[in-house]
């Protein structure tokens, strides 16, 4: 049975006249190009799959603090105001994804950055916000 709620999610407004074509032309060659130069479509699966990984507020703090020192757990929920566990769960996330490596010095895991681009994305990001 169909709601009569409103969707949660608002519909995009309606284009304008002047927001479209008016006529229907696909310029072959243009497009052809360009799909030449389009990368392949699990490249961007994977590429998009990052930046969601890099899009959480805490591992992107986790990898900002990391590009400034190699730190342990601990330092690190100091540093985030956060619980060792959940320190340790992003950080997990993070290996998982190759973005971050850890050394054990004897009962101690230190953690640094295994991909420095991934910073580098993340401080473009903050330059475009800011």
């Amino acid at each position: 049975m169909p709601s009569n709620r409103p969707s949660s999610t608002p519909a995009p407004p309606a284009p304008k006249a002047t927001d479209v074509c008016q006529v229907f032309y696909v310029d072959q060659a243009r497009v052809q190009e360009v799909a030449a130069a389009m990368p392949d479509p699990a490249a961007v699966q994977a590429a998009t799959a990052l930046l969601k990984l890099l899009g959480d507020p805490t591992r992107a703090r986790i990898l900002l603090a990391l590009s400034r020192a190699e730190l342990c757990v601990c330092d690190l929920a100091t540093l985030l105001g956060m619980s060792l566990s959940a320190v340790s769960h992003q950080l997990r996330l993070l290996r998982a994804h190759g973005l971050v490596r850890f050394r054990k010095q004897g009962r101690l895991v230190y953690y640094s950055l295994a991909h420095p681009q991934a910073v580098q994305l993340l401080e473009a990001a903050l330059d475009l916000a800011g």
